[in-house]
């Protein structure tokens, strides 16, 4: 996580916490009320969809995995959209809260 967040830092988004569970996701989420949370689709023993349903605020899930593995899930999630984490940037995360594409492919460009 703390490449994703040292690349969204440099790219000008402002990183204002990090959870490892879904409880602290949430007390974070209440405290620091950001404009967007990126979850993690697979948290361990929690689930990712899961957490976005409970969080007061845009979600974007993210994965190692390809979107493609979670295309209906998430569609049928709270969660604005999915980006793999190859293709996490800034502008990706931008994109989507406007509304646009989901990044499914795991492969940037593809």
């Amino acid at each position: 996580m703390a490449a994703a967040r040292g690349l969204l830092e440099q790219q000008g988004i402002i990183v204002v916490g990090v959870a490892s569970t879904g409880t602290e996701a949430q007390a974070k989420v209440v405290q620091a009320r950001p404009d967007v949370a990126l979850v993690d689709v697979d948290l361990g023993a929690e689930s990712g969809l899961d957490l976005a349903e409970r969080l007061a605020v845009p979600v974007i899930l993210i994965s190692t995995h390809s979107g493609l593995d979670f295309a209906d899930l998430v569609a049928e999630s709270a969660a604005v959209g999915f980006l793999s984490k190859s293709a996490l940037s800034s502008a990706a995360v931008h994109d989507l809260l406007r509304g646009g594409e989901d990044q499914l492919s795991a492969t940037p460009g593809t």
